[in-house]
């Protein structure tokens, strides 16, 4: 019991910000920071499970495991030079602090993207398309990471207005690291597929390095609606090419209709 309240401590967030907030910077918990990492991966381990799951237990195991190596190597890598140029801007917020309000954002970002297991578990079931579940996943890190960063941001803009430890100009740097995240998250799951595996081929744990995350979006796109119409054109193409004798008794049918 005791051990699930310390755990709950880390979703204060999400229920006083300011509160949180003031804690993040009044204590230096390394403690705080475990928990964080340890609900990133957690969370981000059972999101991959559920999306690997499309394929096959293996690949759900493998995508689980890959979406945790995901978030903390995404941080590992854009940290460092986040942290360095907020210091040379004049921060005064120690590593341990400016790590632990980091952390929040992808705990609540890891959290979001949770939240919609059971929408992707529908669709698994009921949809069944390899290419709307791929754009779906999509959808739903767009908008984690959107809330996450957001969170970071009035973190940020906290500390600077109400504590005065942070300069105003690097909420604004703030801004163009959120960039440099994403397109690192981006290059970086690309270079880690396949997550979500195609049924139709067999299982692998890294496919080839070839064409980028942008094109593949564009064709999931084109494949989703070119199938949907390439399906209403063989369903059409069917009734139209019918036998002639089958097209002779409705039109007989109809006749005796119209008496």
């Amino acid at each position: 019991m005791t051990t699930f309240k310390r755990i709950r401590e880390v979703f204060y967030v999400l229920q006083d910000k300011e509160s949180y907030f003031a804690e993040i910077n009044s204590k230096q918990s390394n403690r705080l920071i475990f928990k964080q990492l340890l609900i990133i991966c957690l969370f981000g381990f059972i999101y991959g499970l559920v999306m690997g799951s499309y394929h096959s237990a293996l690949q759900a195991l493998v995508a689980g495991l890959k979406m945790m190596v995901l978030f903390i190597t995404t941080l590992l890598i854009c940290f460092p030079s986040f942290f360095i140029i907020q210091q040379v801007l004049g921060s005064k917020m120690s590593f341990r602090k400016m790590v632990g309000i980091v952390l929040s954002g992808f705990v609540l970002a890891s959290t979001i993207t949770l939240s919609f297991v059971p929408v992707i578990i529908f669709f698994q079931i009921t949809g069944n398309n390899y290419h709307f579940l791929q754009l779906l996943h999509v959808v739903v890190f767009i908008f984690a990471g959107f809330f996450g960063m957001k969170l970071i941001l009035e973190a940020l803009k906290f500390a600077c207005d109400k504590k005065n430890v942070y300069p105003q100009i690097g909420v604004t740097v703030f801004k163009v690291w959120i960039v440099i995240l994403a397109f690192v998250g981006i290059q970086l799951s690309w270079n880690l597929r396949p997550f979500l595996g195609d049924k139709n081929e067999d299982f692998k744990l890294f496919r080839k390095y070839q064409g980028n995350f942008y094109t593949a979006i564009v064709y999931s796109f084109d494949q989703l609606f070119s199938g949907q119409n390439a399906e209403e054109y063989d369903s059409n193409k069917t009734e139209t090419n019918q036998p002639a004798a089958e097209q002779k008794d409705t039109a007989d049918f109809s006749y005796f209709l119209e008496d």
